[in-house]
């Protein structure tokens, strides 16, 4: 039975429901108090890293249409050595890092709602907890629940916070609180820099629409748009949301509530109403967010196993699921209980550079196998490799734990991919 295909509407909604997922609820206080009043241009700093990696993914998707997505491109680049099995394990370790980050925000907007104990901290801890276990129930229960939640909620999502970019917009008339967001508020161009890489993690998502490739209607012309035409709308929501934000809270509020930020810039507006909607628009959307990006990651390691990248066991099945969906599950539990949201952050935001810098790069020597320019792709490699070194310099003595984790993933990565190939080769021998 052919599958149905699937138009550039719903195309769109891939990369836009993976982007505006929980980043933006979970980063936006971060990257405010790194870039003050600059903070609209750290966004569009990443949003054009976005949107030049986005070209390479275009391309590849045309030539290499793949529900693999991202690791059959770096399989096609690099063949299946050491290396592509180590940067597709960090796509999957990725992935870990992103559901952390999306319960991690969750723990933070749950509690102003309603709190369990005395105690924030364990109200934090017991609601990341709780979200990743009904996902997961979620998950193994039928996939097709999964796929419904996300596309009612991507719309629900959408509604609100385009909403809160109109009133939000009319608010800032009148308010004081615009005038931070002045040149001489800006951060210095490093720090600029610094906050639209540690945030480069709300825009991972549009990678999501190389998996639907094989599906996609007239993929010719629906493909280049579905990226393009998504990047750019959230880069222009990112932009906008950021700009009210800092006009609309002194910066000593925003450092106050920086993990649920969005919730309290609703404040000025609306009121506790405002502050309501927000914080449950932020758990619709972390909550999908870890629903599907459960599933995506379950999915990369079972095509991991499959490409014998990783041991074949884990193509084995598991209450009916890939016995990837449980080894995600706990590793993600693991991450979002032991490490501060700063620091998930930068882990992903390091994750998602390299993996797409090697992309880019794919894209760069791939050039006249898949009809592309060669200048683009380059630059994108160029502009990841410079931001991922900008990213560690920067938050190196600011947030060590940040970086080290980051680093010692890419490590493990590679460390366990030469070790399995190794093994693979002793026992053919």
């Amino acid at each position: 039975m052919q599958s149905k295909k699937i138009g550039l509407k719903e195309a769109m909604s891939i990369g836009i429901g993976g982007m505006v997922g929980g980043g933006i609820f979970a980063v936006l206080g971060l990257a405010v108090v790194l870039g003050k009043g600059g903070t609209p241009i750290a966004f569009l700093i990443a949003g054009l890293i976005a949107l030049i990696t986005s070209y390479s993914y275009v391309k590849l998707s045309l030539a290499f249409p793949d529900r693999g997505g991202t690791v059959k491109f770096i399989n096609q680049g690099f063949g299946r050595g050491v290396f592509s099995g180590g940067i597709n394990n960090l796509l999957w370790i990725s992935y870990i890092i992103m559901l952390s980050l999306y319960a991690s925000a969750f723990g933070s907007y749950a509690p102003n709602l309603l709190k369990l104990t005395s105690s924030k901290v364990l109200d934090y801890h017991i609601y990341l907890t709780a979200v990743i276990v009904l996902a997961s129930v979620i998950n193994y229960y039928s996939i097709k629940v999964v796929g419904e939640i996300e596309a009612y909620v991507v719309v629900i999502k959408l509604v609100i916070l385009v909403s809160f970019v109109f009133i939000g917009a009319y608010g800032l008339l009148g308010n004081p609180n615009v005038e931070q967001l002045a040149i001489k508020n800006w951060a210095p161009p490093l720090k600029l820099i610094t906050a639209g890489m540690v945030i480069f993690v709300a825009y991972e998502g549009f990678e999501l629409i190389a998996n639907a490739a094989p599906d996609i209607e007239n993929p010719g012309v629906n493909i280049p748009k579905a990226y393009f035409y998504s990047v750019i709308f959230v880069v222009a929501l990112y932009f906008v949301i950021a700009v009210i934000t800092v006009g609309s809270l002194p910066f000593n509020e925003i450092e106050t509530a920086r993990d649920y930020v969005l919730a309290e810039a609703a404040k000025p507006m609306l009121g506790q109403v405002g502050f309501v909607i927000i914080t449950v628009a932020a758990l619709l959307s972390t909550f999908s967010a870890i629903n599907a990006s459960l599933y995506g990651g379950s999915r990369v390691n079972y095509e991991i196993a499959e490409d014998d990248e990783s041991p074949h066991e884990l193509t084995s099945k598991l209450w009916n699921q890939p016995i990837g969906l449980l080894i995600t599950a706990v590793l993600t539990l693991i991450v979002a209980n032991s490490l501060k949201l700063e620091s998930i952050s930068i882990a992903g935001s390091v994750g998602f550079l390299v993996i797409f810098s090697v992309v880019n790069f794919v894209g760069f020597k791939l050039s006249d196998k898949i009809n592309s320019s060669k200048i683009i792709p380059l630059l994108g490699f160029l502009l990841c490799v410079i931001a991922t070194l900008v990213l560690i310099i920067q938050q190196y003595h600011s947030n060590k734990t940040g970086v080290l984790v980051a680093i010692g993933i890419i490590m493990f990565c590679f460390v366990i991919e030469y070790v399995y190939k190794r093994s693979e080769k002793n026992k053919n021998k």
